[in-house]
């Protein structure tokens, strides 16, 4: 079993996208950027990127990944289908992995699991991104499923970004559960507010964790700002 513990700092861009610094290492997690009413950004602002995950080819994951990967000619991620397209496309260093895989870089483990959602090019998928006894799970665009319980137990990720905003992924009582499944110590909500169809209150996702589970901590980030963790 893997140790828990964490030293990362974590910037929301707002939507699904996240900047983490984990050790020497700066990693962009579905970065949309132009064109997105929350974002406070801009491509420019994206130096020293060592690896661009990318959970799925909708354009608000997806989003700029492209343009990101090749400014700093660094490695990108994806579903084997999505990266093969998107090395058509030009992306300079793209890695192709699927469900269950393990990519080792440097002292980075990225490991690609199962995510419940549709895309165009192979299947969605979330990440659990480990360094020595740091660990964090995105779980890009998804319902809640009963083997996130098992992405708990495996790999006991101790922050988890979780989408809340309903219609297109899981809302606030889904959330919820999967909190309960997956047992982390933080809990960063993500997926919501950006356009009106996914308008949720975070907090009332933040009051009834709370109640439930007092001892797994919410972090409601705001938009372009550094924290740690």
């Amino acid at each position: 079993m893997f140790t828990r513990g964490m030293l990362m700092e974590i910037k929301w861009l707002s939507h699904s996208g996240f900047l983490l610094k984990i050790g020497d290492k700066k990693i962009v997690i579905d970065p949309w950027i132009k064109n997105n009413p929350l974002s406070k950004c801009k491509i420019d602002d994206m130096k020293n990127i060592d690896l661009v995950l990318v959970t799925h080819d909708h354009m608000d994951h997806l989003g700029d990944s492209i343009e990101i990967a090749n400014k700093n000619r660094c490695k990108l991620i994806g579903i084997y289908e999505l990266s093969k397209y998107l090395k058509e496309k030009g992306v300079e260093q793209t890695i192709g992995m699927n469900i269950g895989g393990t990519v080792k870089i440097d002292d980075l483990e990225i490991i690609m699991v199962q995510a419940f959602h549709s895309s165009h090019l192979g299947v969605p998928v979330g990440y659990v991104i480990r360094r020595k006894t740091e660990s964090a799970y995105h779980a890009g665009d998804t319902g809640v499923f009963y083997d996130m319980k098992l992405i708990g137990e495996l790999y006991e990720p101790k922050v988890v970004f979780l989408p809340i905003g309903g219609h297109f992924t899981m809302g606030i009582m889904e959330a919820i559960k999967a909190v309960e499944l997956i047992k982390p110590k933080i809990v960063i909500p993500m997926h919501y507010n950006t356009f009106p169809l996914i308008k949720v209150d975070p907090n009332n996702f933040k009051d009834i964790v709370y109640k439930k589970m007092p001892e797994i901590k919410v972090i409601i980030p705001e938009i372009n700002k550094w924290f740690k963790v």
